[in-house]
């Protein structure tokens, strides 16, 4: 796809923007629940594109890769710039497939607000449960959009209380459809009690009427249930309703507003987006309830120099600090960084320091992206989320500010492969070119693991799933030109222990000259921390100087990742050195690592290790004749069944089974339903591969 750029001038309204009417927001969703297809529409309708794209023809400003045309599924996060009512709103579109949970993370660590998308037939399914816990996790606000109410089956009240019960939240029904499935019609505002009618395909084209005879009722009631959830939190709200005084529009937007950013309260709105209706009062909502970047108030850094919590403001006379949230190795471009700028003013040409990686760097162009176009600005200032052109060394998670300035904000948290394959070229020649071009595509997926077996020489690659994977060799044919032979999908297993131990490990070199002397002696133990380990030094005196405690957690660190008894990654231990010792001439970094990595070895073989296994969550609709085939298949894969509904003719039914059962499910859950069943699966959490099935992986 052939990219475009500009150079222009920003001398007009948007230069002189306040931050307060800037809105960062993210749009998520479970996959296929119209993501791309209303970002299509709020573009088309802040005058952003002048053609609306569609999903099913691959025209789409957001999904611009050629896969993502072709699949029909967006891929990779995609940002984007529009101006509605005098705001800015800088929109991420993201994925919405479990396999590219990866984009969805480090969008939501850079965005002020969301907008979760339910399907009005579909409600809450798997995917919108997790992209709503990682917003959630970042503390982001979010309004409710449900979409699809023109479909078969659709339900909207229905879908409010699924999303209620399922999530937890308070929802606030702030929207009605007029008419149902096909009769879809037309929107009733509850504040302004009126209805919106739609009689042509362009959103511009409304009628304003009374709201219908026959709704009047159930618009009263929600109105008044508006109230009593303000009155709640609001105590001026409170005083009015309690003293039967009116209650004026402004009044209740604004309290709506507080209970928002509060996340007290999650407002609920309508609409069904392919067929133009609702998306332009959801700009509205946007620009009404989510909050700017000063809403969101200051961000909290660690200072590198003195280890003190230093904080950032939105505003650009403060100290700039920046945090890249998305790499892409453009055809054109290079080496792209996608940066949120927190605080202070970014111009071209500045020089920054990354103080992550602890290297200077130098802005050659400052780029709004628009999908794969993009035009070039002068500068970025606080709150403004945007591409950098000549980072050479900057990678997703990593902090810039000014040299005099340090500080590293918090990075961004991924989770951990779970499916692993051997890859090797189709032609040998071309083995320097594929590794290259792997390590590239590692570059910009912190879930995509390359490695060398070290015992055979085979190259190894792990992802999120086999659908992650697929993409990402297809892209590496696609973008450099060299294709590769992927093998059987392996299971990514973990190793851990359930017993406490103290290991040794020397490290002692000595010649004529200057040696190595490294001595470290550890305590290990299960972690109640769910992370790959926890190190602390238990020293008393100095046993082993202070500056060599580093090297020993590198050491660890290393035969974590790659030494467990079993040869796989370790997770949930804790360590903690507890003795060693030094000498005063030949005792070095190296050593001290060295002693660490062997200390830890020593003392995991001693902790009763054992081998954990991915599980995943999985949903599987499949209508009602084929239940008993699938149930009993579910079964033999050792699945367990938690919860089932019903939604018409089909059953859909929630659990969670062993990654390495359903390799081959897509073929098997076709063959017996006739093509007609589907599900979806995301990594859940490890548990300990039952005996039986321990001896065929030892072996």
């Amino acid at each position: 796809m052939k990219q475009t750029i500009q150079t222009i001038k920003r001398n007009d309204f948007s230069t002189m923007l306040e931050i307060e009417r800037i809105r960062n927001i993210g749009i998520i969703a479970h996959i296929d629940a119209g993501k791309t297809t209303t970002t299509e529409r709020l573009l088309y309708y802040t005058g952003r594109i002048s053609r609306i794209g569609e999903v099913d023809e691959g025209t789409t400003t957001m999904d611009w890769m050629d896969q993502e045309k072709e699949r029909g599924i967006t891929i990779t996060s995609a940002a984007t710039t529009c101006f509605w009512k005098e705001h800015k709103i800088n929109i991420i579109d993201t994925p919405g497939h479990v396999d590219f949970t990866a984009e969805v993370e480090r969008s939501l660590r850079v965005l002020d607000g969301a907008i979760g998308i339910f399907c009005g037939v579909s409600g809450v399914q798997p995917q919108s449960e997790t992209v709503w816990r990682q917003s959630e996790y970042y503390k982001i606000p979010r309004i409710i959009y449900i979409n699809k109410l023109d479909r078969v089956g659709a339900d909207f009240l229905k879908v409010v209380k699924e999303i209620e019960v399922d999530m937890g939240i308070n929802c606030l029904v702030l929207h009605l459809p007029v008419g149902t499935e096909s009769g879809f019609k037309g929107i009733v505002d509850i504040i302004e009690n009126y209805a919106i009618y739609y009689p042509t395909d362009n959103e511009n084209d409304v009628q304003i009427e009374p709201v219908p005879e026959n709704m009047r009722q159930e618009v009263e009631f929600y109105k008044t249930l508006l109230i009593e959830k303000l009155a709640e939190s609001d105590h001026e709200i409170m005083e009015k309703y309690l003293e039967e005084e009116p209650i004026e529009n402004l009044s209740i937007k604004r309290a709506i507003r507080k209970a928002t950013l509060e996340r007290k309260l999650f407002p609920v709105f309508c609409g069904s987006s392919f067929k133009n209706k609702g998306t332009k009062l959801l700009l509205n909502a946007v620009v009404d309830y989510l909050p700017s970047p000063i809403d969101r108030g200051e961000i909290s850094g660690e200072n590198p120099r003195t280890g003190e919590i230093e904080k950032r403001y939105p505003d650009v006379k403060d100290k700039i600090s920046i945090l890249a949230f998305k790499l892409f190795n453009d055809v054109h471009f290079g080496h792209l960084v996608y940066v949120r700028v927190y605080s202070g003013e970014l111009k071209q040409g500045a020089k920054l320091y990354n103080f992550t990686k602890d290297r200077r760097e130098r802005v050659l162009k400052i780029l709004e992206a628009h999908g794969n176009r993009y035009t070039e600005i002068e500068s970025a200032k606080a709150g403004d989320i945007v591409a950098l052109v000549g980072l050479k060394g900057t990678y997703t998670g990593d902090t810039i500010a000014s040299e005099d300035t340090p500080v590293i904000l918090e990075k961004i948290e991924f989770p951990e492969p779970v499916l692993t394959m051997a890859v090797e070229p189709k032609i040998k020649a071309d083995s320097e070119k594929v590794f290259q071009s792997l390590i590239k595509l590692t570059e910009e997926d912190p879930t995509f693991k390359l490695h060398v077996n070290p015992e055979t020489g085979q190259t190894v690659i792990s992802g999120m799933g086999q659908l992650h994977i697929e993409v990402l060799i297809e892209k590496m044919r696609r973008q450099y030109n060299v294709d590769a032979r992927l093998g059987k999908p392996e299971v990514a297993y973990k190793e851990t222990i359930t017993g406490e131990a103290t290991g040794e490990g020397k490290f002692i070199k000595q010649s004529g000259g200057r040696g190595h002397y490294g001595h470290v002696v550890l305590k290990i133990k299960p972690s109640t921390e769910e992370t790959d380990f926890v190190f602390s030094s238990e020293l008393k005196g100095e046993v082993i100087p202070r500056e060599y405690i580093p090297s020993i957690k590198a050491g660890v660190k290393e035969s974590v990742e790659t030494s467990g008894f079993y040869g796989y990654p370790v997770i949930n231990v804790d360590v903690a050195v507890i003795d060693g010792s030094f000498h005063p001439v030949d005792s070095n970094d190296i050593a001290f690592k060295i002693a660490g990595s062997l200390a830890f070895k020593d003392a995991f073989k001693k902790a009763k290790p054992i081998i954990l296994e991915p599980i995943m969550k999985i949903e599987i609709t499949t209508p009602q004749e084929f239940l008993g085939e699938i149930i009993a298949d579910f079964n033999m894969r050792n699945g367990k069944i938690e919860k089932m509904d019903e939604a018409g003719n089909y059953k859909i039914f929630k659990g969670f089974v062993p990654l390495r059962t359903i390799f081959d499910y897509t073929t098997v859950i076709r063959s017996l339903t006739q093509g007609r069943a589907s599900y979806i699966i995301e990594p859940s959490f490890y548990q300990k591969v039952p005996d039986e099935y321990l001896k065929k992986i030892i072996k």
